[in-house]
């Protein structure tokens, strides 16, 4: 009797002594005890933790620039001017904007810009994927996305012959006069023809992660002369807009395109390299 009652006891010492180095090995080795399951490793976060100021991102010699009908104002006005109206947001962390206005004698020059700050709560998706995926419908938006789109043919544009090779064509002749092209011209105007005769709507070439501008001149039967460029690019997990337009005092009077593109790049260029500081 003393025999059988002694091994079961042996037995329950053994196992106990068993299940409590497994226990310990578990918590030595950090492993979860289910061998064989799946390690997700998280997607990276972007860049951007914080946004910038918005009404304060723009220096005042370029808003000077972008809005001359200010420097004619008196001192307080002048500073009402160039101080800007924040935009109302909920989430300064995720999204915030400014915007300027002007009027001059000749015309009204009005400036936006918006900052987006693109957080992916999926651990699969990264930050920057997330926020592509945003500036690829503002793309989408603009026209620019489609394939069968004509691109903007840059050398008939610029004045330069049609047959020099400079500029990409995708299936033959490309027909400059569509706002919603998709050239790949990066920068500059043409170098001939009207004030308003300013390069279509095109991806933009070495202005952050990817870019576009899109140019809205005045719709047709409309009277007013107004004109609104828009470049929109993305770097890293932000996405930012800027939207310059001019409103001429007079019907008669034509805003000129390739100032308004050109002015809107280079505030544009400025804000990514603030960003990238």
């Amino acid at each position: 009797m003393r025999h059988k009652a002694y091994v079961p006891g042996v037995a329950l010492l053994a196992a106990l002594v068993v299940g409590c180095s497994a226990d310990g090995g578990d918590d030595a080795n950090g492993a979860d005890g289910k061998p064989g399951g799946p390690v997700v490793s998280p997607a990276p976060p972007g860049r951007y933790l914080t946004l910038p100021a918005p009404c304060r991102a723009v220096p005042r010699p370029l808003l000077k620039d972008l809005l001359p009908g200010a420097a004619e104002l008196p001192g307080d006005q002048q500073e009402k001017v160039f101080r800007g109206s924040a935009a109302v947001t909920y989430d300064t962390d995720r999204k915030v904007g400014c915007s300027w206005k002007a009027d001059a004698p000749s015309a009204t020059r009005s400036l936006a810009i918006d900052f987006e700050r693109v957080v992916s709560y999926d651990p699969a998706v990264s930050d920057d994927d997330r926020a592509d995926a945003v500036y690829g419908k503002k793309k989408d938006a603009a026209g620019l996305s489609s394939p069968s789109a004509p691109q903007a043919d840059v050398a008939t544009a610029t004045g330069a012959p049609a047959d020099g090779g400079g500029g990409e064509e995708k299936g033959g002749a490309a027909d400059p006069s569509p706002s919603t092209s998709t050239g790949d011209a990066s920068d500059g105007a043409p170098a001939s023809g009207g004030p308003e005769d300013a390069l279509p709507s095109r991806v933009l070439d070495n202005l952050g992660d990817a870019a576009f501008l899109q140019d809205l001149p005045k719709g047709p039967g409309s009277t007013a002369q107004n004109h609104t460029v828009s470049v929109v690019f993305r770097t890293s997990n932000v996405v930012v807009t800027v939207r310059y337009a001019e409103q001429p005092a007079l019907i008669t009077q034509r805003p000129d395109g390739r100032e308004l593109q050109e002015k809107a790049q280079a505030l544009a260029r400025k804000l990514a390299e603030t960003l990238s500081e």
